[in-house]
């Protein structure tokens, strides 16, 4: 990561003081991903997610590129991944507690992403588990 000022500083803590922001960073850890998809794994509505995405890329947090209809979002700085896991390590050995990465608990739904690169990933799962089913 950059040197900050110390405003810059602020303004970067002030963006990762947010649970679904800190959820939507540890997604991005694992690769690019679209509005559709951040909506689906966090199950919240899309303009909400949108706003969180907003105030990441405002922070220079994440970049976003435009394939055809779709906007995926990536890490601008991988080293964003490193400083929350530190954080999280030194929150840990303060509190005595375990922390947890796991998701808030969400109502049950089917919310699927329709992207192509979702879609795409899902037929390849379901292609592989049909041909270990066929052997």
């Amino acid at each position: 990561m950059r040197n900050l000022t110390y405003v810059q500083q602020a303004e970067l803590f002030s963006a990762l003081a947010h649970p679904a922001r800190l959820r939507i960073l540890d997604i991005l850890a694992d690769g690019e991903a679209c509005v559709c998809h951040l909506s689906a794994a966090l199950h919240q509505r899309q303009a909400y997610v949108s706003q969180q995405l907003a105030r990441l890329r405002e922070a220079e947090l994440i970049v976003d590129k435009k394939d055809g209809l779709y906007v995926y979002y990536g890490l601008a700085d991988a080293g964003i991944v490193e400083l929350l896991r530190e954080a999280r390590q030194e929150m840990a050995c303060t509190s005595g507690h375990t922390l947890s990465l796991q998701p808030e608990p969400a109502p049950e739904t089917d919310q699927e992403c329709p992207c192509p690169k979702c879609q795409a990933a899902r037929a390849a799962l379901l292609s592989a588990s049909e041909s270990l089913a066929d052997h």
